[in-house]
């Protein structure tokens, strides 16, 4: 039996399984039929937060901002592009620290941007400011 791990579908968070010599082929969600990677990051709040830190196989790079913030809007772009570089291997969430304020206390987020890799439900690695795509690529393998 191949080993497999758990994927949460980023269109209505709910856990997939899907066998882990399958992740390049994508998959879609056994509930809602979405696409399980789509090659961008996924805004979620807090509960969704849960489902995917919690319980997906893959590691989970994590992009805490605000849409006032400058750096925030300015490494966006970057950020999207690593998601359509590194998934399916890992997966990209943005959590917007306006409407989420107690998930960033909960992380201690001082300063934004705040990029934070999850694995195994639990915090890593952490890097605060804005990074270009590759310094972003080449931080979060450095640290998977």
């Amino acid at each position: 039996m191949s080993e497999s791990l758990i994927v949460v579908c980023p269109h209505c968070h709910t856990p997939n399984r899907v066998p882990a010599a399958r992740l390049d082929a994508g998959g879609t969600c056994g509930k809602c039929k979405g696409k399980l990677f789509t090659g961008a990051p996924v805004e979620v709040d807090a509960a969704a937060f849960d489902k995917h830190v919690g319980r997906t196989g893959l590691p989970i790079v994590v992009d805490f901002w605000a849409p006032w913030c400058g750096p925030c809007r300015t490494m966006a772009p970057a950020f999207a592009q690593a998601a359509q570089a590194l998934e399916p291997r890992c997966q990209l969430l943005k959590v917007n620290t306006e409407d989420e304020q107690a998930l960033a206390a909960r992380f201690g987020i001082r300063s934004i941007p705040t990029i934070a890799l999850f694995q195994g439900g639990r915090e890593v690695a952490r890097q605060a400011g804005a990074m270009d795509a590759g310094t972003l690529m080449r931080w979060i393998q450095s640290n998977i």
